[in-house]
């Protein structure tokens, strides 16, 4: 099994400021936000773009997630979670994009679309990865929304247990075993 699914992943950092820091010097001065933008850019972006499938839609919504954040700045209570905060804001976003549209678009045929994004963009290129792309759309939505969650967000477990309204070893229970099955799946040959 390809080891890339049990790769721990820190969350996004740029700089030596935890969170909070930053939080406080965004609520001071909002130029400060940029310093968030900056580390939380990427991640949000790959989230929305996996939930969407469409690079404008993903922009476009990702620029209205850091808009609303940077607007609720001043009533987010700091905890710990800024991560899971922001995330919530995307998901939010992401559900208004597809409510505005659902007479345009059939949620059904919205594909899970999994870039390993340390392939510079390229699309899936061997056996294997279309094997496990074919894995990942068969995924009941939750568990899709718990790998993105993992991998395209880079959130930890604690912000994930945050964010789904669910405790930290439930998640984690929930992660493992849904690796466990992946990696089952993936050793059994094709039929």
């Amino acid at each position: 099994m390809d080891n890339s699914l049990n790769r721990a992943i820190d969350p996004p950092r740029n700089g030596n400021l935890p969170d909070g820091k930053l939080v406080e010097q965004a609520r001071q001065d909002p130029r400060a936000f940029g310093q968030v933008y900056d580390r939380y850019l990427d991640p949000i972006y790959r989230y929305v773009y996996n939930r969407t499938g469409n690079p404008a839609d993903a922009e476009d919504i990702t620029s209205q997630t850091f808009l609303a954040a940077l607007e609720g700045i001043q009533k987010y209570r700091e905890n710990g979670y800024f991560a899971a905060w922001l995330f919530a804001i995307a998901r939010r976003k992401v559900a208004d994009h597809y409510r505005s549209r659902r007479s345009q678009v059939n949620l059904d045929e919205v594909q899970f679309v999994w870039i390993d994004h340390e392939m510079d963009g390229s699309l899936i290129r061997n056996q294997r990865n279309e094997a496990l792309q074919k894995i990942l759309l068969a995924l009941p939505e939750q568990d899709k929304e718990l790998l993105r969650l993992r991998y395209l967000a880079e959130l930890n477990f604690s912000d994930i247990a945050r964010l789904l309204k669910r405790s930290e070893p439930a998640v984690k229970k929930a992660y493992y075993r849904l690796i466990d099955r992946i990696q089952q799946k993936m050793e059994v040959p094709n039929e």
